[in-house]
């Protein structure tokens, strides 16, 4: 039902995330060489093209023997020839004799074991030269089965993975010059507001420097997508449809500022009334039962998803935490997850709770037993941008929870893995 005001109720923070992400389109497809692979998502499984190893390959510096030979010890056998990394040996291993291997390389046909050179006296480097083995070798000892890391055809890295350096590693292991992944979504950054100016520029007695638009690009960066930063749109109408117009062709649009109920927060009447039928606002949502960040917006612009985010510097980067990152990783194909949620114990009482769901900002330690302690800082205003940046985490508080005391666990929400993360 409708609020006493006529303006429709809170919509809970789950709810609001699901509806966003419903319907989002999924990224098309497209081949990039593997060095620029750090950070992207898998479009498909990426499918091992070799065996690794390709064969039976020795673990150590040693002697290939048949441990059939070294049930007494000790033992003196014939050294016939060597197994370097890269190449082999040619024969099959018979009775009483040995074949210096190294790390690498080749297990000859009819050796089942390798012994290490410190157990093992050399006369000489030749072969034709008796080698005095001093302790037992057991079936498979010291040697890397062919197959052991990965067999060709298997699944190495599944789909919708987001690529670490380790998966670079792996990737090109598997022999893949190549990788299929998502595109980047590209998504265009709009802010709002007669009241702010880019850094740098003339500040008049009554404006502050912008700072949203340069945090959501860097933060739709890290989370995989490629920002388009409008500018700053001026509080009229025609400006706002201006600036909105040069989002054509993205996948997405984020504004901020000029989402809520004031006579100067036009985005939903100003782009709701655009010229151009196909490219008018449709709001599907607005309000959310959550601090901060209560006026936020989702609906599209013509064909093209809008996420209205609130002109307050905190409120913006906690909704793109929460909203803004989960849409991305559903257009790259990345699954849903909890990863990023975790329990902490509370440093600091806090009183109980309101109908909104409360995201604080917090710093972590850890107390004498290795437990994650959580320190919601005292003020949480959301213009308060300096203390966003010195937050280790958000403290999540569900609407309506009760007054808590120090030492009660509660739920954190890091700050997510960028796709820079090793």
């Amino acid at each position: 039902m409708p609020m006493a005001d006529g303006r429709p109720p809170l919509m809970p923070v789950a709810e609001a995330r699901q509806r966003i992400i419903a319907d989002l389109p999924l990224m098309p497809s497209e081949d990039i060489g593997l060095l620029e692979g750090l950070g992207r998502v898998l479009a498909g499984d990426l499918i091992a093209r070799r065996t690794q190893p390709p064969m039976a390959m020795s673990a150590m510096d040693g002697y290939a023997v048949r441990s059939a030979d070294t049930t007494q010890l000790p033992v003196t056998l014939t050294r016939v020839g060597e197994a370097p990394a890269g190449g082999h040996y040619p024969g099959i291993l018979g009775a009483g004799q040995a074949v210096r291997i190294f790390t690498g390389g080749p297990v000859p046909e009819g050796a089942d074991a390798v012994i290490i050179q410190e157990d093992v006296d050399a006369s000489s480097e030749a072969d034709g030269a008796d080698i005095v083995i001093k302790q037992p070798g057991q079936k498979g000892q010291c040697i890397r089965p062919a197959g052991l890391d990965f067999s060709a055809g298997s699944v190495g890295l599944p789909a919708g993975r987001r690529l670490t350096a380790r998966d670079i590693g792996l990737a090109a292991a598997m022999d893949h010059p190549w990788l299929t992944v998502r595109r980047k979504p590209r998504i265009a950054v709009l802010a709002s507001g007669d009241e702010i100016v880019r850094p740098g520029e003339p500040i008049g007695a009554n404006q502050i420097v912008s700072s949203n638009s340069f945090a959501l690009a860097a933060t739709i960066t890290a989370m995989g997508g490629e920002p388009v930063v409008i500018g700053i749109a001026p509080d009229d109408s025609d400006g706002l449809r201006s600036a909105a117009d040069a989002a054509r062709g993205c996948d997405m649009l984020v504004t901020t500022g000029g989402a809520s109920v004031g006579q100067h927060d036009l985005i939903q009447t100003a782009l709701s009334d655009h010229a151009d039928d196909q490219y008018r606002l449709q709001v599907g949502f607005w309000r959310i039962a959550m601090r901060p960040g209560k006026p936020l917006i989702f609906g599209r612009l013509g064909q093209m998803p809008m996420l209205g985010l609130p002109g307050n510097p905190v409120s913006t980067l906690v909704c793109a935490q929460i909203f803004l990152r989960s849409a991305i990783e559903r257009m790259l194909g990345i699954a849903a997850s909890d990863d990023d949620y975790d329990l902490a114990i509370l440093g600091r009482a806090l009183p109980a709770n309101d109908q909104r769901e409360d995201y604080l900002r917090c710093q972590l330690q850890r107390d004498e037993h290795g437990n994650l302690v959580a320190w919601p800082f005292e003020r949480q205003d959301s213009s308060m941008l300096s203390l966003m940046s010195s937050a280790d985490c958000l403290l999540v508080r569900q609407p309506f929870d009760q007054a808590r005391a120090v030492g009660d666990s509660v739920r954190i929400l890091h700050f997510g893995h960028t796709a820079w993360r090793f």
